[in-house]
């Protein structure tokens, strides 16, 4: 019986979207580390600093962060009790989204 030759291993494509939004994506990296500088947050997302900006100051606006004034860093709080925003998904609370995503698994390992 003829083998037929390996063929080599495709990389991955890179990631062309995702199921989660800028928004909800900076909320939770804010979450995670509060006194994250705008340009952690940027490179964590994949975003722009700039981008990171304007969603933080959006979130601040809509109430689900404030920002606390620390030296010369500023610290964030998330208001895990204010619900989310689209209404397939309203019945949900922020800390619904936090829980999901930044919560290990029974059994699994801690999200970074």
């Amino acid at each position: 019986m003829a083998t037929r030759a390996s063929r080599p291993v495709k990389e991955p494509a890179p990631v062309a979207w995702t199921f989660l939004t800028n928004h909800a994506h900076v909320l939770l990296c804010l979450a995670r580390t509060p006194d994250a500088r705008m340009r952690e947050v940027a490179d964590e997302v994949g975003i722009t600093e700039r981008a990171v900006q304007r969603i933080v100051s959006e979130l601040e606006e809509a109430g689900y962060l404030r920002r606390t004034k620390e030296g010369r860093r500023n610290t964030y709080s998330v208001r895990a009790d204010l619900p989310l925003r689209h209404p397939i998904e309203s019945h949900r609370t922020v800390a619904s989204l936090l829980a999901l995503v930044l919560e290990p698994e029974p059994g699994g390992r801690p999200k970074r």
